[in-house]
């Protein structure tokens, strides 16, 4: 059995001020998406890659990849107007092999999230293998709550893993349900709510491009050499 790694690049970016998707705009040498891509093919218990665009876009994300695959290949799919619509998409690319046993375990990623490291990524990997779902987190400074009291904050991000059979069985209840989740664990915990989903600790190096000085600050991360291995 192997892992398939989802990676999600059909938003927009209008925040980063550019006049193409984010995930196109150079970072350090390479498009954004390109970072992910590249982390994931290199992991050798990643099987399948499944890349999500918006429509349109095809040929300029693959124009984009095509230089950074080696002798890998990825799947390209059009995604939906919402995130929910587009990992539903990518999970019905991998249908066939969820279904067959040869894929057990998919992991979820923003493409917007270039510095995401190979080792976080064989971290959510295995902690779902062994418990079903995990999740990569951050703590937050304090937040003062309307009784005045301090409470911690943590920040979830991407990649997400998750044990491949009750992923595609939660999204394929969705469907019938008309839900859509704000992300894929919340999906999970819906109609799986069974399924034990683990935090694993991340760094806030691992940061998602919004805005335009995010951009900036990822260069100089990935400068720097900080994103680690």
């Amino acid at each position: 059995m192997s892992a398939a790694v989802v990676v999600l690049g059909a938003g927009s970016g209008t925040r980063v001020g550019a006049g193409v998707n984010k995930v196109l705009l150079p970072l350090a040498g390479l498009p954004v998406l390109a970072w992910s891509v590249r982390t994931a093919l290199g992991l050798a218990e990643v099987s399948r890659l499944v890349v999500v665009v918006r429509d349109g876009e095809q040929d300029a994300v693959g124009a984009a990849l095509a230089p950074h695959l080696g002798d890998r290949e990825v799947r390209v799919v059009v995604g939906g107007a919402s995130r929910h619509e587009s990992e539903q998409a990518a999970l019905e690319a991998l249908r066939a092999d969820v279904e067959s046993g040869e894929v057990d375990v998919v992991a979820v990623h923003d493409g917007a999230r270039p510095l995401a490291s190979p080792a976080l990524f064989s971290a959510v990997l295995a902690v779902a293998r062994e418990h079903g779902g995990a999740i990569p987190v951050v703590p937050l400074p304090p937040l003062l709550g309307p009784d005045g009291v301090l409470r911690d904050g943590v920040g979830v991000q991407t990649p997400q893993a998750f044990a491949a059979g009750p992923l595609l069985a939660a999204y394929d209840a969705a469907a019938r349900d008309g839900f859509g989740g704000t992300d894929t664990a919340a999906c999970l915990e819906r109609y799986r709510p069974e399924v034990r989903v683990v935090a694993v600790t991340s760094s806030p190096v691992n940061l998602k491009v919004t805005w335009p000085h995010d951009l900036a600050l990822a260069e100089r991360l990935q400068d720097a050499d900080v994103v680690g291995s």
